[in-house]
């Protein structure tokens, strides 16, 4: 009877034994499984910061397309209504004004082109356009026409005077970078040309 008992309290400490030592983990193990978790939060925060810069690279892009399409129409209509101003003899706002019609009608014609030529109904069309550019023309026509009245003599220099050329590609490529980020802002919202780019490539 003793020898069973014995025999018995033996296999009670032999399994006891093993439960401990399954139940207790290998140093060695815990540090490799410590540095498989940083690993992979490592690596999770890598692949998250290059999201993010692929993003910020492509709102970037888009904006900078933006900005370059209202520039286009604005510095045709601009151009033009300078042309025109100066041809005519008008003074300085009569001038001015002409320039920034025809910089809004050019400017809106280049957004809508494209969406009419994609089926587009004129009414969607122009409300479309009217969303997407009105504040970076806007912006724009500001800032061109008001670099343009400070420069001295820009006005009234005649259109074969490097002076108002060399002042009118001033004026326009300030007002493109005040627009530049009116236009991001706008994108990430989706708003502005975030409403056209998916009509269109431009």
């Amino acid at each position: 009877m003793m020898q069973i008992e014995s025999s018995t309290a033996t296999l009670e400490q032999d399994e006891e034994s093993c439960l401990c030592g399954c139940g207790t983990a290998n140093p060695e193990e815990n540090r490799h499984e410590r540095f498989e978790d940083h690993h992979h939060m490592h690596a999770r925060h890598h692949m998250s910061d290059g999201q993010h810069e692929i993003e910020t690279s492509s709102l970037n892009r888009t904006a900078l397309m933006a900005t370059l399409h209202c520039l286009t129409g604005c510095a045709i209509g601009e151009v033009l209504g300078m042309v025109i101003g100066t041809a005519l003899g008008w003074s300085t706002w009569p001038t001015i004004a002409l320039a920034v019609v025809l910089a809004f009608l050019f400017g809106y014609g280049m957004t809508l082109w494209p969406l009419r030529r994609a089926g587009m109904a004129w009414n969607a069309a122009f409300g479309l356009a009217l969303a997407a550019d009105t504040l970076s023309m806007t912006i724009m026509e500001i800032v061109d026409n008001a670099i343009m009245l400070v420069i001295p003599g820009a006005m009234d220099a005649g259109m074969l005077d490097p002076v108002f050329w060399g002042s009118l590609a001033v004026a326009l490529m300030l007002a493109g970078i005040a627009a530049f980020p009116v236009n991001r802002w706008l994108i990430a919202r989706n708003k502005g040309h975030a409403l056209v780019h998916a009509h269109h490539g431009g």
